[in-house]
């Protein structure tokens, strides 16, 4: 018994350190990205071009269903398909597929449902700077990990909105 308890042990120090050991981590590895790109899911991005097509599927074949004429709109990648298709989701829901070309790594944002107040500081008590009207696309350039605010530039004016006030940020989520 002690024999073959040996023999199991070894047997898998063997296939640990083999090649074929390292091949099964690296796929490990990958399935936890589950991505060609390697970057995590989901994640946002922006639109490239002033008209942007979004297809049905993950191919220049497939139909497409919608046309966006807004640069710089955050989308919200959600599956990859081979090392160019990417199968977003714009802020209303609308679900695609659009080409990696297509889309900048570029953080934006669109202000949500109401007239939003921009702030000097990150405080609901702080000296207001400017109102952002809902659907205004704004680049944002600091979020805190642990914070509800971030810093936004929006035309001329730069300053602090609520993560609630706004789509195209993670809630967790920081940004430098």
């Amino acid at each position: 018994m002690y024999k073959i308890f040996v023999a199991v042990v070894v047997l898998i120090l063997i296939f640990s350190f083999s090649p074929l050991g390292v091949s099964a981590q690296k796929q490990s590895s990958a399935e936890k990205t589950n991505v060609s790109s390697g970057l995590p899911l989901p994640r946002f991005a922006s639109l490239r071009f002033d008209t942007v097509r979004l297809r049905s599927g993950p191919g220049a074949n497939y139909p497409v269903r919608w046309l966006y004429k807004r640069k710089h709109m955050p989308v919200e990648i959600i599956a990859e398909f081979g090392k160019t298709w990417r199968q977003i989701r714009d802020f209303k829901g609308t679900e695609g597929w659009m080409h990696k070309t297509q889309l900048s790594s570029k953080r934006t944002v669109i202000i949500t449902q109401q007239t939003r107040t921009l702030r000097l500081k990150p405080d609901s008590n702080s000296q207001p700077l400017a109102r952002i009207e809902p659907r205004v696309i704004a680049e944002v350039s600091y979020c805190s990990k642990d914070s509800g605010w971030c810093k936004i530039t929006a035309d001329v004016y730069e300053g602090w909105l609520r993560r609630v006030e706004f789509w195209g940020v993670n809630q967790r989520e920081a940004i430098n």
